[in-house]
């Protein structure tokens, strides 16, 4: 049980000398590596055990950001490059940010025995209040990708109070239908977990140029000691059940839903944007991001982010990106900081100039 730290104040009397100006410094360097780090936890919950990996010192006066990876990746593997990203670094600072591993899918998690019956995609979100409990976090802001963003809204849905906002990657609120579990089960047949798994998380240009991070990803999750364990984590999130979501009845924080232009779930991710509210929902589909826009668009990924914070009041006083500069009125104006915003926008992020704002009327169309 982590508690909170209370500040201290220390008055110098004699200047340092040289020897103890560098013990501090190496003190300083040895704070930063574990965090870094990040402090490890496995926290029981009514339906088993959760790996998490928090960072950051407890701020009870802000959310926490947490996050909940996709199938075939861990937390390590699917949030890293974004978190330890550059300009990251001034949000990470300001926050509290709790890695959620799914059940079984940490590295080096051991395997579950035959017959074991993984929990459902339901049943992972009920998961996540304990956690919240065991921290003493009274809200977050949730970052989830593919399976991730769907157990998060599960969560959000039951626990409204205690989501400020929500950042959903790759986002498909619908089950399977019998079309594509016809086509699931005649791929099944014909190519492994490990292949399965690839086209989930990557679009067909990145599959057909079979490019070194694919590569990558392939021989981590083909040799992953714990495969049996991903294997159950991808029927379950296969048997998910539609989440039941329009425009009466829809989340009740802002949320930026994200997305690879062509990626396997942008049409998904399109259909979900439809059935939001459009005057708390923002649309990012990012070009040239492939299916994990967290990993190959770190940048303009985190700049999105930055602004929807800032939308729901926090880190007002933030410096500006170089790109963020230029269209500091196009974006900013569409929030309030009491977190409700005066219109939809669909956020376009391309190789062009940034353009001029549409009239409070229109949907918003930015490109960097």
């Amino acid at each position: 049980m982590t508690t909170e730290m209370q500040e201290i104040a220390i008055t110098e009397e004699k200047p340092l000398l040289t020897g103890q100006t560098d013990a501090i410094k190496e003190a300083e360097l040895a704070a930063r590596i574990l965090l870094d780090r990040g402090t490890e936890h496995v926290i029981e919950t009514p339906h088993g055990g959760l790996h998490v990996t928090v960072h950051g010192t407890s701020n009870t006066r802000r959310p926490a950001i947490l996050t909940v990876h996709d199938v075939g990746l861990d937390s390590k593997s699917c949030f890293s490059p974004l978190f330890k990203f550059d300009e990251m670094q001034e949000i990470v600072k300001n926050f509290t940010v709790v890695h959620i591993d799914v059940p079984g899918q940490e590295e080096g998690a051991a395997v579950y025995p035959p017959g074991y019956q993984y929990p459902s995609m339901d049943t992972i979100s009920e998961m996540l209040p304990t956690v919240l409990q065991f921290f003493k976090f009274r809200s977050v802001i949730g970052v989830g990708v593919g399976a991730g963003a769907y157990i998060l809204s599960k969560f959000t849905l039951a626990n409204p109070d205690a989501v400020e906002g929500l950042v959903l990657i790759n986002m498909d609120p619908n089950a399977r239908g019998w079309m594509e579990w016809a086509a699931q089960k005649l791929v099944s047949v014909a190519s492994s977990v490990t292949e399965q798994i690839l086209s989930h998380l990557f679009s067909q240009e990145e599959l057909s140029a079979n490019a070194e991070p694919l590569q990558a990803h392939r021989e981590r999750i083909s040799k992953a000691t714990n495969l049996p364990n991903v294997e159950h984590f991808w029927k379950s999130y296969n048997s998910r059940r539609d989440i039941n979501i329009d425009r009466n009845c829809t989340f009740k924080c802002p949320v930026m839903l994200v997305v690879g232009d062509q990626a396997p779930y942008e049409d998904a991710a399109v259909e979900c944007n439809s059935k939001l509210d459009p005057t708390t929902t923002s649309f990012l589909k990012m070009a040239d991001a492939g299916g994990l826009p967290q990993l190959t668009q770190p940048a303009k990924l985190t700049e999105a982010f930055k602004y929807f914070i800032q939308g729901m009041g926090y880190m007002a006083s933030s410096c500006m990106t170089r790109l963020s500069r230029s269209r500091t009125t196009s974006l900013s104006s569409s929030y309030s900081m009491d977190g409700s915003r005066s219109r939809s926008r669909t956020l376009s992020q391309g190789s062009q100039g940034g353009q001029m704002p549409p009239s409070p009327s229109q949907t918003m169309e930015v490109s960097c």
